[in-house]
């Protein structure tokens, strides 16, 4: 058994705890470059195993299920109907998968592979009395190895774990292959650079940039993954950055400071931060909030002077003037700049409300708290409870059309 690095104390915690699993849960995953397809196999021991699963296949990316358990295909779900104390489902999932942009968020070729691993393992709602023990084992060519953010307590061999849910499957992006990582421990948070080998990904740079600017974030975010994998790589690769839990993917070619002075690997590690996500008209927020941060941040740690800062900001309103409104299904561009610059506005008004004892950062961390969806509402409510009083900058007509 390999050296548990920083993974002891959760590792031990664990242990500790398994009086409390009804049944062991083990994902085991063959990485098959030649078919750039996944074998996965879910294995399920123990006198309580769910009695029924229901996997959502929407994707179109799973492919020739097969249990010895009574298993049916309906449409774009399959129910799954566990017998015994040990039942066993396999499926293939289809690792390749490319945007409209032409870009790859998951790729697979003959030396590495990139992908999210929840993904990889169809989403699942089961119908169970207790909680699972699950592990994740990965099958890979030799020579291959891999990064995941969670313990590994073995080779290839990972402790999967979230408190919000009973049946547990893994989050979150990974890497397997011929990789090159880097490790550090930063403000609490172990956490591990990894790209394939052979591309030109500094990886010590972004340790560096995150000990500069993670400590300030985790301040926000007290609740910000004790574990975080950072992947990174080249074309075809998406060219952006894409957050997931405890991870977060970023281009190669990503500046860790943009020159209109905006950081996205600071505007992805909010995401990582906040763990929300706005309902149809809410988006705005969680991307306003991390897009904010990412000037904030920098501006709080030194990375850019105060003068650099509002010209930055500046900009960014100008451009929000292209968007006619905030509340849409999905912010980007002259949105999300709109977006930034309320959050700003938003920030002055409680200070100055509140005479300096309130901001947006205890806004930003009670949505952080309880993760999940939020909606505007919820948003002004808490502003209002940190300003002390109603706040004129979230009135709707600063968020839609402008007043004539």
């Amino acid at each position: 058994m390999m050296l548990l690095r920083f993974f002891a104390p959760l590792l031990l915690a664990t242990t500790l705890s398994t009086s409390t699993w009804a049944y062991e849960l083990l994902y085991t995953v063959e990485v098959d470059p030649d078919s750039k397809l996944a074998h996965v196999e879910i294995t399920l021991s123990g006198e309580d195993i769910p009695s029924k699963l229901k996997l959502n296949l929407s994707s179109g990316r799973y492919r020739d299920l097969e249990s010895k358990s009574p298993l049916e295909e309906k449409g774009a779900s399959a129910i799954w109907r566990p017998e015994g104390e040990r039942a066993e489902l396999s499926y293939s999932f289809v690792i390749n998968n490319q945007r409209k942009n032409g870009g790859y968020d998951s790729r697979i070729t003959d030396d590495w592979a990139i992908l999210r691993s929840d993904k990889l393992i169809a989403p699942i709602s089961a119908t169970s009395r207790g909680r699972s023990d699950a592990r994740l084992k990965l099958v890979m060519p030799k020579g291959w190895s891999s990064a995941l953010p969670y313990p590994e307590i073995e080779d290839n061999l990972y402790q999967l774990s979230d408190p919000k849910r009973r049946f547990v499957r893994p989050k979150g992006w990974m890497i397997v292959g011929e990789i090159g990582s880097r490790q550090d421990y930063i403000a609490g948070t172990d956490t591990r650079v990894s790209a394939p080998k052979g591309q030109d990904i500094r990886r010590q740079d972004v340790l560096a940039f995150l000990n500069w600017n993670l400590p300030e974030l985790k301040k926000i975010f007290p609740l910000f993954p004790d574990h975080l994998l950072i992947v990174s790589g080249d074309d075809p690769m998406w060219r952006g950055g894409l957050s997931g839990t405890r991870s977060l993917f970023i281009h190669a070619d990503r500046p860790l400071i943009s020159g209109n002075r905006t950081s996205s690997m600071i505007h992805e590690l909010v995401h990582v931060g906040t763990g929300i996500h706005g309902d149809e008209q809410s988006d705005w927020i969680v991307e306003g909030l991390a897009e904010f941060y990412s000037l904030e941040i920098l501006r709080r740690t030194g990375g850019i002077s105060e003068d650099r800062y509002q010209e930055a900001m500046d900009k960014l309103v100008h451009w929000g003037e292209e968007a006619p409104t905030l509340l849409v299904r999905r912010s980007s561009g002259p949105v999300t700049a709109r977006a930034a610059g309320v959050i700003s506005e938003l920030d002055k008004e409680i200070r100055k409300a509140s005479n300096g004892k309130a901001g947006i950062d205890d806004v930003a961390r009670e949505l952080a708290s309880t993760r999940g969806e939020i909606t505007l509402e919820r948003f002004r409510k808490l502003s209002e409870q940190a300003a002390g009083r109603p706040v004129k900058t979230l009135a709707q007509e600063n968020l839609t059309e402008k007043a004539q």
